[in-house]
């Protein structure tokens, strides 16, 4: 007797469940919370990341403009492509999303205060926060702008693999950190930002998750 449990098609569309709107606007609020709360630990520990957000943590450093300008700043250029690539839907939530991760970026040193965080502690804590944070943003149909936009568009225009595109960018934003913060400081972001990656690969997956 056959006992092999029948399983559906994963790309069956009857088992797909939708998100309603309230989801979607839960779903994003507490994605870009857990985000910037991430990138508030890496910012109190010196620490950078990947991404667009590590981009604008480090002008930070050598700047001095907050954050959350300088974050918003940085995602304008890829609206425009995410208007081309993936349409106004992804584009529009994406721009909220990276709006209210600006904005949150004053919430938490005023509710927190000045910590005192041990820097690997910072570092992991910080890469996992943002990479949970991101992979709900994903499954919102958002996400916080940036450079896996332009990774798409090279891997369409070039045939060059998206993932590594990815990393190319993340290293480049880990390297030049080398002339902002501690050589320490650089090393355990680049073991966080692995570890960020990791949170997506393993999770934002095809067939994972049927949710839309």
């Amino acid at each position: 007797m056959d006992t092999t449990t029948h399983r559906p098609e994963l790309d069956d569309a009857d088992l797909i469940v939708r998100h309603s709107l309230l989801e979607d606007v839960l779903g994003i609020v507490t994605g870009t919370f857990t985000v910037s709360l991430g990138l508030f630990l890496l910012k109190t520990s010196g620490a950078v990341t990947g991404g667009t957000a590590g981009l604008a943590l480090l002008l930070s450093y050598v700047g001095g403009l907050p954050f959350s300008v300088l974050f918003f700043a940085v995602n304008v250029p890829f609206f425009a492509l995410a208007v081309w690539k993936k349409g106004w839907d992804f584009t529009l939530r994406t721009m909220a999303a990276v709006a209210l991760v600006s904005g949150l970026s004053y919430l938490h040193p005023l509710a927190l205060g000045g910590l005192t965080l041990d820097p690997l502690y910072a570092a992991l804590g910080g890469n996992l926060l943002a990479g949970v944070g991101l992979l709900i943003l994903f499954r919102h149909k958002a996400s916080l702008g940036g450079f896996n936009i332009l990774a798409l568009i090279l891997q369409e225009r070039l045939n060059w693999r998206a993932g590594y595109v990815q990393m190319a960018l993340d290293t480049g934003i880990i390297l030049a950190a080398f002339t902002v913060v501690e050589p320490v400081a650089v090393l355990l972001s680049a073991i966080g930002a692995v570890l960020l990656n990791l949170v997506l690969a393993l999770n934002h997956r095809p067939g994972r998750y049927l949710g839309a």
